[in-house]
């Protein structure tokens, strides 16, 4: 499945498929023959275009069905017990389909001692991410439909035998997910809601499936977003998910955010993130960073 939806990716891109990317009549709407400021997201802790917790439908980089778009990002999320840094890049093809790449490092800290790991042991895995808009747009066309992409992330932990001790089933996997977004322009509000087929245990971090459940099930990602000036977004975020291994509950994440347009090209990022328990260290609240640059 993910072969053929790559397949189908490249095809798209290739031959310019018209449903990519629908010509809107408010085209001089556009500011340089790029997005307007922010609608095209920020950066996920995953690499993919959205919120950052959750992703969107939005496709990253500023050019439009026009050209050949660009984003690069790194991220902090600083909690009490661990730390996750993660960078990447982006490339949105024609406003139609995105291509991506993460690395997520996490380090354990103080906790490595404890689980046995050794101090401030680093937990690394490689994100790659595929996504196509197939139908709506996020700011013009009909106001009750939605921009919708679908999307494949293919995940792969680089340290299997951590994964192994801790229960998961397997050290590499594959999320597929359909998000819906959409910008009320006169409300200057942003919803999206995405279902999400995973069996990821904290993303990843910690492998797929587990001793409880080895099955991938459906997850549900929500944001809501207000626009109190053109640079400046504030919002919030909720994902549910999956609860595979008795080593470790996993609890649902959410997050309280503000997107502030530095410039056109870079965007910065703050929240307060509270991700529940991780890796048996609970009440896991802190601050997420994020900085992207974006063309």
């Amino acid at each position: 499945m993910v072969r053929k939806l790559i397949r189908l990716i490249a095809i798209c891109a290739a031959t310019a498929w018209p449903l990519c990317h629908p010509v809107s009549a408010q085209t001089p709407d556009l500011r340089n023959g790029g997005k307007l400021l922010l609608t095209n997201g920020v950066t996920t802790v995953e690499g993919s275009s959205g919120g950052g917790l959750a992703t969107w439908s939005v496709i990253a980089g500023n050019e439009t069905r026009n050209g050949i778009g660009v984003s690069g990002h790194i991220t902090l999320v600083e909690l009490p017990d661990y730390r996750l840094q993660n960078h990447g890049v982006a490339v949105g093809l024609f406003d139609g389909v995105e291509l991506s790449y993460a690395r997520q490092n996490l380090d354990t800290k103080a906790m490595g001692a404890a689980l046995g790991l050794g101090q401030g042991y680093m937990i690394n895995q490689d994100i790659f991410g595929a996504k196509m808009r197939i139908a709506g747009d996020l700011v013009y066309g009909d106001p009750l439909m939605p921009q919708i992409a679908i999307g494949v992330q293919h995940k792969r932990n680089l340290d299997g035998n951590v994964t192994g001790a801790v229960g998961a089933a397997d050290s590499d996997g594959t999320d597929y997910y359909v998000s819906a977004t959409k910008l009320f322009l006169s409300h200057s509000l942003l919803a999206n809601a995405t279902v999400r087929y995973t069996n990821a245990n904290q993303g990843g971090l910690l492998g797929f499936g587990g001793d409880r459940n080895a099955d991938k099930s459906l997850q549900f990602e929500g944001s809501l977003a207000y626009q109190l000036s053109r640079k400046l977004v504030i919002g919030g975020e909720y994902r549910t998910k999956p609860d595979n291994l008795s080593f470790a509950r996993e609890d649902d994440w959410f997050d309280a955010f503000a997107a502030f347009a530095i410039t056109r090209n870079l965007t910065v990022t703050a929240a307060y993130a509270d991700l529940g328990s991780v890796a048996t260290a609970d009440k896991q609240r802190g601050a997420l960073f994020s900085l992207q640059a974006a063309f």
